[in-house]
């Protein structure tokens, strides 16, 4: 953790959690500080060393615990190379005290310093700087120890800058894997949002795409019948032709009964509002009563029989199921003639939930339904979740649609 990782623009959470998992590991290093501190403390004080060291042992001690306090503990905490390098200045200087005075004694602080230069600074600088600490073991290992063969001195600076620098590296990549393995998750929750927010665009635009469609093959088609009749049933009565305006008025009004069905149709399909708040049986059992209640204008009757226990399926499905039951309906009001459908939902397999529409129209054949039934939409729709469609119809035996989607 010897330096902040650069950070998309969106929030990163993980980063964040992985920063505050090494600011949460502060009162450790504190903790290690103030003992390795206190042990070489109690050895410079009680390990007989003689007086004419023992003073400048102290002071040293005194260097470190306040480049420590003021330096070292903001050095861990923020990552800013000028703090890092300043206090490894003053608190290996004061090492180096210790170790001319007494070598015996400074190993303690190894294992404090060692860990704080791999920690505060760049893995490069950190490198060259446990490297030259080991020249300098070797010259007061030389200088200092005299009984000493010259091989078991570098032998022994040498195991200690190896195995700090192992520690270190191998620590260092770790970490380094961490903070980049928190980015990837990082960007890829982004990328989950924006895609998301691209599903929903595109869903809105389909919608009011589909919308403008309905509302151009029924409503508009219906004024426009509308407005031809009235003028039509105006200019009978000019002429005094009272059966034909009649007649045209009685056709108004039938064509104004249909758009009336077709917006109250539309209404229903406007968003799956009928899915908020209530279960799915609820949701289907309200379409039916919109569509083919004792106010439908075209005679058409439709009921609903649910089958099973009822069970969540998640919003997606339950739209689709939704919007094949609206599209199949508006199939049979629009195009079958049919008098009586059928809307059935199974959850009777344990697997996969059932809808079906039947009618008793006047049928087609599916191989060569127009674009215009919705086929290719509901296909589309189904196969997204992984379920299939079938459709069984004839000329003159009415039509039954079935999905089948995975629970």
């Amino acid at each position: 953790m010897s330096r902040e990782p650069d950070r998309p623009a969106s929030a990163v959470s993980s980063v964040d959690q992985l920063e505050s998992m090494w600011h949460g590991q502060m009162v450790y290093w504190h903790a290690g500080f103030a003992l390795g501190w206190l042990a070489c403390l109690v050895l410079v004080v009680f390990g007989g060393q003689p007086q004419s060291g023992r003073t400048p042992s102290l002071l040293a001690l005194l260097v470190l615990a306040l480049a420590y306090l003021a330096i070292g503990s903001r050095s861990l905490a923020d990552y800013r190379l000028a703090h890092g390098i300043a206090y490894h200045v003053v608190a290996w200087s004061a090492l180096t005290t210790l170790l001319w005075f007494d070598s015996g004694k400074a190993w303690v602080f190894f294992f404090i310093l060692f860990p704080q230069l791999w920690a505060m600074l760049p893995v490069r600088v950190a490198t060259a700087w446990t490297i030259a600490f080991g020249v300098v073991l070797v010259v007061f290992g030389l200088a200092r120890d005299v009984d000493t063969s010259p091989a078991s001195v570098m032998m022994s600076a040498a195991l200690t800058v190896g195995l700090s620098l192992g520690m270190g590296l191998f620590v260092n990549k770790m970490v380094d894997e961490a903070q980049q393995r928190a980015l990837v998750i990082d960007e890829l929750h982004a990328a989950q949002k924006e895609l998301a927010a691209a599903e929903r665009d595109r869903g809105v635009l389909e919608e009011r795409q589909r919308l403008s469609r309905e509302i151009h093959d029924t409503l508009a088609q219906g004024y426009t019948s509308v407005l031809a009749l009235a003028r039509a049933a105006d200019a009978a009565l000019a002429r005094g032709d009272d059966r034909t305006a009649h007649d045209r008025l009685a056709l108004i009004e039938s064509v104004a009964a249909e758009n009336l069905g077709e917006a109250r149709m539309i209404v229903a399909e406007l968003t799956p509002g009928h899915l908020q708040s209530r279960s799915l049986v609820e949701a289907l059992r309200r379409l039916v009563d919109t569509v083919g209640g004792p106010a439908s204008e075209r005679g058409l009757r439709v009921g609903f029989d649910a089958e099973g226990k009822s069970v969540a399926l998640g919003g997606a499905t339950e739209v689709v199921l939704l919007r094949t039951a609206q599209e199949a309906l508006a199939n049979v009001r629009r195009h079958s003639g049919a008098t009586a459908a059928q809307v059935t939902l199974s959850f009777a397999d344990p697997r996969k939930v059932a809808l079906s529409v039947a009618d008793n129209g006047a049928g087609f054949d599916p191989a060569a339904a127009p674009r215009g039934f919705g086929l290719d939409g509901l296909h589309a729709r189904v196969s997204e979740l992984g379920g299939i469609v079938r459709i069984d119809s004839a000329p003159g035996r009415g039509a039954v649609v079935t999905v089948e989607v995975p629970r």
